[in-house]
């Protein structure tokens, strides 16, 4: 699979455009955003595939991912299945095909569930646009937000929330019933309704209203939102000063979001989202660009409101240029550009940008870093504001004490992606490659970390062909979730394997261990459950140090849980001398070997578990799975039992041999065994 392909695979609606802005490919829900068979889809511009209205914001998205080669994230409806449609948050970028080596955009919905109130800042924007106000009601728990619009419209709503039964109350009772309708999930769209409202301050207004249906983002919930007109046309002598109350309450309100929205980021992928969808919104910019130092240069991703002149001139640049994004990012210090005289007299040398000629009487900007002086550079972002406006001194502090809380979780989010990465390389160095073309046995193994902590743990197995031609399999769990445990499951895998080439009996083996880790004083325990087995007739020896039990699946779907006889966990009591027993695999039956965090959790026993660990085996087996789709089956209870622990799982199927060619030489010990069948 190409790496085009990969983009592809994801849930959400995800598309490859040429650079002009036609899909090149795009997975099922892509198509089934867009309301049309994929082959209908093809070749078709991305923004004419649209509602009218979101075409222009489309073709902006994807032009300023192709122009300008960076992120660029935007807001977009599509088409929703019950007819209302679906507020989704878009991310567009640059990607390179590998086989044709041509320069695509990928276009792809980003999952809004934590953060759904970035979803409807674009609605905020276009109602105070146009003079309007808006509210969102939610069914379920029938309440009605006032999310802004008009300052005279915000004025009239003294709540920004409230309960249905106190904003009826403050209509009139011979327009209730009309109003009530509003709410009702029927139509997508209603058509305008009169209806006279009561005001605390100054009395009855006339207001219009329309409502439509909207789901905000894809598996989200849907939501009816309100735009009111006011057609009283009365005026309002306090109309100035309560402007001014309902703007400062909006601006504390998104002031808060966007607080909660920076520390609870948990990428910078996540990070990029909060602050582009929310900058300019909160601050009353034109658009906004982050800008982060990546490698001494400046990796720019924009809200796609910014001009692609300035953002060109931005991207790549070295942090040692003497620029003035890159000079607040070295020094810390914010920075304000309220014309170009300004600029120019500042940083003379970018007197030859053609986009500063706008500075002054189009736009004016600010810059603020990621940070403090003195700490490693990060970033800033950077405000762009409409011509004239000057950010007023309480703006600037609330600005740079937000860029502080993005600079802390930009340090916090790359902190954690480093140790996650060495944890991961740790990880893999650790876990063995299993051995492939087994004669007569089908060997496979998963193995998914703990969720919390660091992405590494102490549970293992392993499988590998002895000097006798029979195959070793062992699966064990060193205490603890971290690289400690990580370690300590190194030092017993390695130690088991040095062992049993000399002396694979699995009893054996584990007395062997148990005194090499006593005599070393590891300070962690280990359990762990070893096979000897012999493909060519099926003889499993097996023995167990204090491990979960062994289960076996069969193909008429019946399975049976093997406790294996042995001792206790290795590496505490010193002497232990450990029991084995020897048993029959029959062919096209498998042995499923488990840690504890497959079968045992806060809610399950280890019976229940087993029990259910079985009856998913043996039902694999039935339907005639082979051994790694039974592992994936197994797997997939891991997630049931909802356990914070390592899992991992090794199966091993019996399959049937082929006659040997005559001369060849039988794998298996010639020594009589003791067995058992399961």
């Amino acid at each position: 699979m190409d790496a085009t392909d990969e983009l592809l695979r994801s849930a959400d609606p995800s598309a490859l455009l040429t650079l002009e802005g036609a899909i090149r490919s795009l997975n099922p829900a892509m198509a089934a955003a867009l309301g049309r068979p994929a082959e209908q889809c093809l070749g078709r511009g991305f923004g004419d595939l649209l509602p009218a209205s979101q075409r222009m914001s489309a073709e902006s998205l994807v032009a300023h991912a192709a122009g300008t080669k960076m992120v660029a994230m935007r807001v977009l409806e599509f088409p929703g299945p019950g007819g209302a449609p679906i507020a989704s948050l878009l991310e567009a970028r640059q990607a390179k095909d590998p086989a044709s080596g041509e320069q695509l955009v990928w276009v792809h919905a980003l999952d809004a569930r934590n953060d759904v109130t970035s979803l409807l800042i674009p609605f905020r924007l276009a109602t105070e646009a146009a003079n309007l106000g808006l509210w969102m009601y939610s069914p379920q728990g029938h309440q009605l937000e006032w999310l802004g619009g008009a300052p005279a419209l915000v004025a009239l709503y003294p709540d920004l929330t409230a309960p249905l039964s106190r904003v009826m109350s403050a209509v009139h009772p011979d327009d209730r019933e009309a109003f009530g309708q509003l709410l009702r999930p029927a139509p997508a769209q209603s058509a305008w309704v009169r209806y006279r409202y009561l005001t605390p301050h100054d009395g009855w207004h006339q207001l219009t209203v329309q409502t439509r249906r909207i789901q905000l983002g894809y598996g989200g919930p849907e939501r009816i939102f309100g735009v009111v007109r006011d057609e009283t046309k009365k005026a309002k002598l306090k109309e100035k000063a309560q402007a001014a109350l309902a703007a400062e309450r909006q601006r504390a309100k998104d002031t808060a979001d966007f607080s909660s929205a920076l520390i609870t980021a948990a990428t910078e992928q996540e990070l990029q989202q909060v602050v582009l969808t929310r900058l300019a919104a909160t601050f009353g910019g034109t658009g906004a660009l982050l800008a982060l130092v990546d490698e001494g240069r400046l990796r720019v991703s924009t809200d796609a409101r910014v001009a692609m002149g300035d953002v060109e001139s931005l991207h790549g640049l070295p942090l040692d240029r003497p620029s003035p994004l890159p000079e607040a990012i070295r020094a810390g210090k914010p920075q304000f550009i309220p014309d170009r005289e300004d600029y120019i007299r500042r940083w003379p040398h970018g007197a030859g940008f053609p986009h500063l000629a706008r500075l002054g009487s189009d736009y004016t900007t600010s810059i603020t870093p990621l940070g403090e002086p003195g700490n490693q550079p990060l970033g800033a972002w950077m405000v762009f504001y409409g011509s004239g406006h000057q950010p007023s001194l309480d703006e600037r502090t609330l600005m740079g004490t937000l860029a502080d809380l993005a600079g802390q979780a930009l340090r916090r989010i790359r902190s954690q992606q480093a140790r996650v990465e060495l944890a991961t390389a740790l990880q893999q160095t650790m876990l063995p490659t299993l051995p492939e073309h087994l004669a007569g046995l089908e060997v496979a193994a998963r193995y998914t970390p703990s969720r919390a902590g660091l992405d590494i743990g102490g549970d293992w197995y392993d499988a590998f062909v002895l000097p006798d031609g029979a195959v070793a399999l062992e699966i064990g769990d060193a205490q603890g979730h971290d690289v400690n445990a990580a370690a300590a499951m190194g030092q017993v895998r390695a130690s088991m394997r040095a062992i049993a080439a000399h002396e694979p009996d699995p009893a054996t083996v584990l007395m062997r261990t148990n005194e090499l880790l006593v005599t070393m004083g590891v300070a962690r325990f280990a359990s762990c459950t070893m096979l000897h087995l012999d493909p060519r007739d099926g003889q499993v020896t097996g023995a167990s140090a204090g491990h979960v039990p062994v289960l076996c699946a069969r193909t008429d779907g019946s399975h049976s849980i093997h406790e294996l006889p042995g001792g206790p966990v290795l590496g505490v009591v010193p002497g232990t001398e450990y029991r084995e027993e020897t048993f029959t695999l029959d062919e096209d039956s498998a042995l499923v070997m488990v840690t504890d965090g497959v079968v045992e959790g806060p809610g399950l026993t280890l019976d229940a578990g087993l029990e259910r660990a079985g009856t998913l085996a043996g039902a694999a087996l039935h339907d005639g799975l082979d051994a790694e789709e039974t592992a994936d089956r197994i797997l997939d209870t891991a997630v049931a039992v909802d356990h914070a622990d390592d899992v991992a799982v090794l199966v091993i199927r019996r399959t049937r041999l082929r006659p040997r060619p005559h001369g060849v030489p039988s794998i298996g010990r010639s020594r009589r065994r003791r067995w058992h069948r399961l």
